[in-house]
């Protein structure tokens, strides 16, 4: 029996309380890693996934392994670097599906570079990626989620947000920027019964990741007191348990999922 499997069986007998029978939930960044196991735990439990990415090859392959295993996806060509392509998608997802209740902003890129030697396009791509795009997707559905007077978002930020990494000062800036928008909507959308929270993943095992050096590899893992790398399992647990009942009460929070790498 595979992971979807097992939750479509743990639901069938009343085992948890990730019932998401109904709700439309549009994941960025769908096609792989972290987003493709979000969206694969959230189809699990019930939900009509949208996936969204710039390979749409990908999305096609992910949307039949839902398919599959019994659930319902549909996939949107989504680049969040642009304006235009936000409101497209989401234009096109709410014609489709006619709302959004579950929003997990997560796609993102990542430039490297020291700070003396790094290109002021390279400090922008990443913020327009990572942030802005975050910004104006959340600002294209919220409609939708205070109609229903329910909505959940969940923004994928990071560990290196809160620790800072070298040669990572773009990026670590695009992922505090998550957090602090994460507190600034869930204040301002409370009142519509629509929490905002954030997943800050540790060093988890996804294609941007593999291709580090293994000395790299090998002095983060040395960090980690729980002893290994985060899986992209590990995230999509914890988007699933802040988009369930269970999470009601809980708004404006940064969930760290990371083994101990931080202790906040």
């Amino acid at each position: 029996m595979n992971e979807q499997e097992s939750n479509r069986a743990m639901a069938a007998k009343g085992e948890d309380a990730y019932g998401f029978q109904g709700r439309i939930a549009l994941i960025t960044g769908a096609s792989q890693g972290i987003g493709r196991a979000c969206a694969l735990r959230l189809a699990s439990y019930g939900a009509t996934v949208a996936l969204a990415a710039r390979s749409q090859e990908k999305l096609q392959a992910v949307a039949a392994e839902i398919a599959a295993a019994g659930g319902q996806a549909r996939t949107y060509s989504l680049d969040v670097s642009s304006e235009e392509s936000i409101k497209s998608c989401a234009k096109a997802v709410l014609a489709d599906l006619g709302k959004v209740e579950i929003l997990v902003n997560n796609a993102g890129i990542t430039r490297d570079g020291l700070t003396l030697r790094m290109k002021l396009s390279d400090f922008d791509d990443i913020l327009r990626t990572n942030l802005t795009g975050a910004f104006l997707l959340t600002q294209a559905v919220i409609s939708s989620m205070m109609k229903t007077r329910w909505g959940r978002i969940i923004n994928i930020s990071s560990v290196v947000a809160q620790t800072g990494a070298a040669g990572q000062a773009n990026y670590a800036a695009s992922k505090a920027g998550m957090i602090g928008l994460t507190r600034s909507l869930a204040r301002e959308f409370a009142s519509r019964g629509i929490t905002v929270n954030a997943v800050a993943p540790g060093f988890i095992q996804t294609a941007m990741t593999e291709d580090l050096p293994e000395a790299h590899k090998a002095s983060i893992l040395a960090q980690i007191p729980v002893g290994r790398y985060g899986s992209d399992a590990d995230i999509a647990a914890a988007v699933a348990f802040l988009c369930s009942s269970g999470a009601a009460y809980i708004t404006g929070h940064t969930l760290d999922v990371n083994g101990g790498m931080y202790m906040g």
